[in-house]
């Protein structure tokens, strides 16, 4: 594998990237628990997460056509700069005493769009350095290395704050961007812009991301399956469950880290079974499986466990089973879809498949803080029918909200095997020239 050029080319860049995702995750954690102890409300942990993902759903498009007119290696460059540069406003912000939520929110609004342009600049990079049998380890490789930040930041942001503070672990952060854009200063990418011949004017451009998914049943099945699980995922797994666990131990820091630390080893194992093994031969049952089962087994553990043990087991299968559903579903779009019009289709493909999670998010603090969790406290009107199950008190509404996700999440899943276009997307659309 190594043999390959282009093998260590996207070495370097997956370990600067890796350092530099520990050190986001790390300031993510830090800040998420600073922002729930400032208001003890759902909503404010779930607008996070909205603003975090809103960017990808307006700057998509427009990121798509712009890394395909550019310099892979740059647009990925100046992306790391940019949030280096976010997190050293903060930093400055909370040395002088003036950070606020507020300034949180506009921070992932920030990060976010940065990101836009940072992630299919990554994939796009990779399919041209990578000969094609390697797709499927290489997005294992690129899920281990968020999972294996998902470890690390819970354990060295607690030990940050407890010796230093939060002001440390953005420093900490701001380094870690350092370190990124040095491994992007020096390495190349070959540079394919010249091949491009389609759409020279930029809003027609804009409709080729949209185009070739449209005219491709198979590739546009895939992103409506997962614009439906990523609802759902937003709802619970991203929305909620941080504040579920700290509302039900109280405001254990050491549990929630112990659980995001377990989604983190759990993730980090399927990624490292994928970066091995490659996924199975048909990917797209390493999509719909692993996302039913992803759903099932995790989400259900999650609503009826009440307490660390079964929350880390819980972690465990969930999210074991993700980076061999993205894997899989990453090979099969690298596969597809020509290198010179990625940026393009996987922007595109990115919008839409997450321009329900904003939505999510909002529902989720609704859900919480004004339904559910009223509804299942001591007395409340849910709790004697689902008292038993998930039980009552703080937490208790929003482990409902994991039961629907358990069950809806893998039906969605299962229920896209009926449809050929999904089922057949390997078979059905050719795949690009270009050799491997």
């Amino acid at each position: 594998m190594l043999a390959h050029p282009g093998v260590r080319t996207f070495l370097t860049i997956w370990l600067g990237q890796f350092v530099s995702r520990v050190g986001t995750a790390m300031t993510r954690f830090a800040l998420l628990i600073w922002a729930y102890e400032q208001t003890g409300a759902v909503t404010t942990v779930a607008l996070l997460g909205f603003f975090g993902f809103l960017p990808y759903v307006l700057l998509s498009p427009v990121a798509g056509v712009w890394v395909d007119r550019l310099d892979r290696r740059k647009v990925m460059l100046l992306a790391d700069l940019g949030s280096g540069v976010v997190t050293a406003a903060l930093l400055g912000l909370f040395f002088t005493g003036k950070l606020a939520i507020w300034h949180l929110y506009a921070a992932e609004v920030i990060t976010a769009a940065l990101d836009t342009f940072q992630g299919p600049a990554y994939s796009a990079a990779s399919t041209v350095l990578l000969p094609k049998k390697l797709y499927g380890r290489a997005s294992g490789l690129r899920s281990m290395a968020d999972d294996g930040a998902r470890i690390l930041a819970p354990f060295l942001a607690g030990i940050v704050m407890a010796w230093v503070g939060l002001d440390a672990v953005l420093l900490v952060d701001a380094t870690t961007f350092v370190v990124a854009v040095l491994t992007l200063v020096v390495i190349r990418v070959p540079d394919i812009r010249g091949q491009q011949t389609e759409a020279p004017h930029f809003w027609r451009e804009m409709r080729v991301g949209f185009d070739y998914i449209r005219r491709r049943r198979g590739l546009l099945g895939l992103t409506l399956h997962f614009t439906v699980v990523n609802f759902f995922a937003a709802l619970t797994y991203f929305g909620v469950l941080p504040a579920m666990i700290l509302a039900r131990t109280g405001g254990d820091e050491v549990a929630l880290g112990i659980v995001q630390g377990a989604l983190g080893a759990a993730g980090l194992a399927g990624g490292l079974l994928m970066a091995a093994w490659g996924g199975p031969r048909r990917k797209i049952h390493g999509v719909l499986l692993g996302t039913a089962l992803s759903f099932l087994l995790g989400d259900f553990l999650f609503a009826v466990g009440q307490g660390v043990v079964v929350w880390v087991i819980a972690a465990a299968a969930s999210a074991v089973f993700i980076p061999i559903l993205l894997g899989s579903r990453n090979a099969i779009w690298q596969a597809k879809v020509p290198p010179a019009v990625q940026g393009r289709v996987f922007a595109t493909d990115s919008m839409l498949r997450l321009s329900l999670n904003p939505a999510g998010y909002l529902l989720a603090g609704v859900l919480a803080d004004r339904l559910l969790e009223p509804a299942m406290t001591a007395g409340g009107a849910l709790a004697p029918v689902f008292g038993p199950l998930v039980g009552v008190g703080p937490g208790a509404g929003m482990a409902l909200m994991f039961v629907g996700t358990a069950t809806l999440g893998s039906l969605a899943s299962l229920l896209a095997y009926l449809f050929p276009a999904i089922r057949n997307v390997e078979s059905q659309l050719p795949d690009f020239d270009a050799g491997g």
